[in-house]
């Protein structure tokens, strides 16, 4: 299957994971490729880098070297939109994902939404806690777990505003969480 390399080592401070790439970001080759999602621009607004970062493979490739930031999926199968994802779809993507989360170990795991964390909750048969934004009470082996707004432009409910909030939350998270280990 075609789909977007993981961005995936020891030592990551954090895993960006997004429930599944789009169809414009496979072909492109990068993360978050659609110019309307609002990643980029509320990453370039936060706390959890420096400079500004112009969305392309370059990009992906300085936040993996120089920010630690890797990149993954609970579905690795590329589509136009989560209404075309099955229950195969997680079921065989989410113990993949788990596996990968306990053998890179990063300080947090970063789910872009609520529904890429509850569907990794759902078919990892870990029971689902109470989802809420932020800090989550269930770790992925020592693996922290932080939730934010999905920045896609179908999930216009929250600004971009919110999402730089949020991500400067992350920020303050991933520091705390590296000062206390």
């Amino acid at each position: 299957m075609d789909t977007l390399l993981d961005y995936l080592r020891d030592g990551l401070r954090i895993v960006s994971v997004g429930l599944n790439p789009s169809l414009r970001s496979m072909s492109e080759g990068y993360y978050f490729a659609n110019p309307r999602n609002r990643f980029w621009k509320a990453l370039n607004q936060s706390e959890l880098v420096s400079g500004m970062l112009h969305p392309g493979v370059s990009a992906q490739k300085i936040l993996f070297v120089d920010h630690g930031i890797g990149f993954t999926d609970v579905v690795k199968r590329p589509s136009a939109g989560i209404s075309e994802l099955r229950a195969a779809d997680y079921r065989k993507g989410a113990p993949a994902l788990r596996k990968k989360l306990l053998r890179y170990q990063p300080t947090v795991a970063w789910f872009h939404g609520k529904e890429a964390y509850r569907h990794y909750l759902k078919y990892t048969d870990v029971a689902l806690f109470p989802l809420n934004w932020g800090e989550q009470r269930h770790r992925i082996g020592r693996s922290l777990v932080f939730v934010t707004p999905n920045p896609s432009p179908a999930n216009a409910a929250f600004s971009l505003g919110v999402l730089v909030d949020w991500y400067d939350q992350l920020a303050l998270f991933v520091s705390n969480a590296a000062t206390s280990t």
